[in-house]
């Protein structure tokens, strides 16, 4: 018996481990079946009471529950019983929408993430906050809330706030008294103009601070009032009022910065150093024209830079901007920066600018020259020739002559100095071949260790295609530009390297613009001169409008067609369908033949007519039948000698087989 009871009591938490989780949950379940309200559904840690119109909080809420959906119904300031704030198991409540005009007390004291948006809250006190010393998460966005309606170290009291949501309001300025903890903090689109120097004394830990769609000025803001957010991460003031970006910003840890949609024209120099952590700064939407050499330097960390519509000026300015671009790694990601002006350049992106295409006020560098044409017999030819400023003697160019065409050879352009004779050191010619090809070649007295040469395709008023290049070998004396857009006028240019591999924009760089041949090109064609290259074809737009004109006519033409023969088929169709002549019913037809009329009657499939063939017949009282068209379409006769003055007579629907009956 004693060995029983030793292996019983080793066995019982085995056998009644099993069981606990079940009964547990049993007892739980009915638990939380008696204390869910009649108004509302209750399932598991959730209370739903949302959306019934209620204009007060249920009665009869249980321990148990987590989360509290009360959202939109019809609850006002009254409608919270003093009951629920004795409920520690809620955790989360839903109050939006719904019609309170100020912060509820009596909400559960154990609450966390509180949402309260979309109400008409107009003020916050301290006491209604002061209830709830574990509230983490407050959402009051699209309220009435403004600044004198929050009663001063109202947020303070929530000990334990780390999320503030105060957008859509009606505040003027920063709340005072914002509590330590608090790591996020959304305070846009309000009005606020002024931020006071100890506007966020004390919020050292906040993280993520947002202001954008306010009245921000620079003269609104205290110099050293975001000094203090030493562990600021995201700071977004756009769509303000701000010229120039906030001084002092805190620069330890600060990751990303939006300052777009502002009216920003400049940008100091010192503004963004410090920033070595900056990954994401937004300056699209302002009113920049340039930026200061160095401006960036300070943001080692950067990885994007939005500078859209802005408005950019490509003038000598900008080439720092040109040489700073083109040295930025491929972690760099750099969006917006694209001309606006002067207009030759407008919508060129800045990066694939070339120094050449910058006008500078003060510039030596040789103005691009016009290109000039002359027919050859086996192509259609266009030279240019050029003298480097570095070769010439005296430091002041000279202007630029044309020399007309003698005979058939091919004319250059070349310097003339009115001083005296100068050495040629590098000349350029450009031959169009065809449509789509262009051969660049050139001459060089000088050492040259390789050529670079980019070409551009020009429209109207602005470069529209992208800018390509290529480095041709020193020896090498021409190159062949293919794939080229017919009748299009392109921007060429010859950057030699020297032997110091340096080269020398400005100073021997060579430009010109040719225009390709079109593809309807003639190369028997005697005509020279630069209306070749230029000429439009004024048979072209009167081609396609006679191309046009005709398909045009065709359709309306066979459109006629169909309409005429449809209409012809109509009228055949009506007219195969027999009439009775002379207006007469075929109820009068039916009489015919009768005493009253003793005629023949002449058949025509369905109809028929009496015609008088012998006077004299119709007197000796004899009938002759004489159907004209039988069913079948023959012509039979059948004739039917009528004795004693017998009568015929026709039915109505009388079949067409048949003859009239006695």
């Amino acid at each position: 018996m004693e060995v029983q009871i030793r292996m019983w009591n080793k066995d019982l938490p085995t056998l009644i481990s099993p069981w606990i989780p079940i009964l547990l949950g049993l007892h739980m379940h009915f638990s939380w079946a008696t204390t869910c309200p009649e108004e509302c559904r209750c399932d598991r840690t959730f209370v739903y009471c949302n959306e019934r119109s209620l204009m007060s909080v249920p009665l009869g809420l249980g321990e148990g529950y987590k989360t509290l959906y009360l959202h939109n119904n019809q609850i006002n300031n009254a409608g919270f019983p003093l009951e629920m704030h004795n409920v520690a198991s809620v955790e989360t409540v839903y109050l939006y929408g719904n019609q309170l005009d100020e912060f509820p007390v009596n909400l559960p004291k154990n609450v966390r993430v509180l949402h309260l948006q979309e109400n008409n809250i107009q003020t916050v006190s301290r006491a209604a906050l002061a209830q709830l010393l574990r509230l983490e998460e407050l959402y009051l966005d699209d309220n009435s809330i403004s600044t004198v309606g929050v009663e001063e170290g109202a947020f303070r009291e929530a000990i334990s706030l780390k999320t503030l949501f105060l957008t859509k309001n009606h505040l003027s300025s920063v709340p005072i008294g914002l509590p330590e903890e608090l790591r996020e903090l959304r305070l846009d689109e309000n009005r606020i103009a002024i931020i006071a120097e100890d506007a966020f004394e004390n919020v050292t830990g906040l993280e993520r601070l947002l202001l954008d769609g306010n009245l921000l000025t620079d003269e609104g803001i205290a110099p050293e009032a975001l000094q203090t957010l030493v562990n600021l991460q995201t700071l977004s003031m756009a769509r303000n009022s701000l010229t120039i970006p906030p001084p002092y910003l805190p620069a330890e840890f600060l990751v990303k910065l939006n300052l777009q949609d502002n009216q920003m024209n400049e940008i100091p120099l010192t503004v963004f150093h410090g920033l070595h952590r900056l990954e994401r700064l937004d300056i699209s939407n302002n009113q920049l024209q340039s930026l200061t050499l160095g401006v960036f330097d300070g943001l080692r960390g950067l990885r994007q830079l939005t500078v859209r519509n802005n408005l950019w000026l490509c003038d000598c300015n900008i080439k720092w901007v040109i040489l700073w671009l083109k040295s930025l790694p491929a972690t760099l990601n750099v969006r917006g920066f694209m001309c606006q002006k002067p207009e030759r350049v407008r919508g060129m992106v800045i990066r694939e600018l070339t120094l050449e295409l910058i006008q500078c006020p003060n510039s030596t560098a040789t103005v691009p020259l016009p290109t000039l044409l002359s027919a050859s017999t086996a192509e259609s030819a266009t030279q240019t020739a050029f003298t480097p400023a570095r070769s010439r003697p005296t430091p002041t160019p000279s202007p630029l002559t044309l020399l007309p065409p003698n005979g058939g050879e091919d004319r250059e352009q070349r310097t003339n100095d009115p001083v005296g004779p100068r050495q040629e050191s590098l000349r350029v010619s450009f031959a169009v071949l065809n449509g789509s090809c262009i051969q660049v070649s050139w001459v060089s007295t000088f050492a040259v260790t390789a050529y670079k040469v980019t070409w551009v395709k020009l429209g109207h008023s602005l470069i529209t295609g992208p800018m390509l290049e290529s480095l041709v070998e020193g020896k090498r004396e021409g190159i062949a530009l293919a794939n080229l857009e017919p009748k299009s006028t392109y921007r060429i240019c010859v950057d030699p390297l020297d032997t110091f591999n340096s080269y020398h924009p400005g100073d021997d760089t060579i430009c010109s613009e040719v225009m390709t041949k079109s593809t309807s090109f003639n190369s028997g064609d005697n005509t020279t001169g630069p209306e070749q290259a230029t000429q439009q074809d004024p048979s072209s737009p009167f081609l396609l409008a006679g191309l046009i004109g005709g398909a045009v006519l065709v359709v309306l033409v066979v459109l006629l067609s169909i309409f005429c023969w449809h209409t012809h088929k109509k009228e055949r169709s009506d007219s195969s369908k027999w009439k009775y002549s002379r207006g007469r019913r075929k109820d009068d037809y039916c009489e015919a033949g009768t005493k009253k009329d003793n005629s023949i009657l002449e058949m025509t499939e369905t109809s028929f007519q009496i015609v008088s063939l012998n006077n004299e017949q119709l007197l000796k009282g004899d009938f002759h039948i004489q159907p004209i068209y039988t069913p079948n379409g023959g012509v039979g006769y059948t004739d039917s000698q009528r004795r004693n003055n017998s009568t015929e007579y026709c039915k109505n629907s009388v079949p067409e087989s048949d003859t009239c009956h006695k």
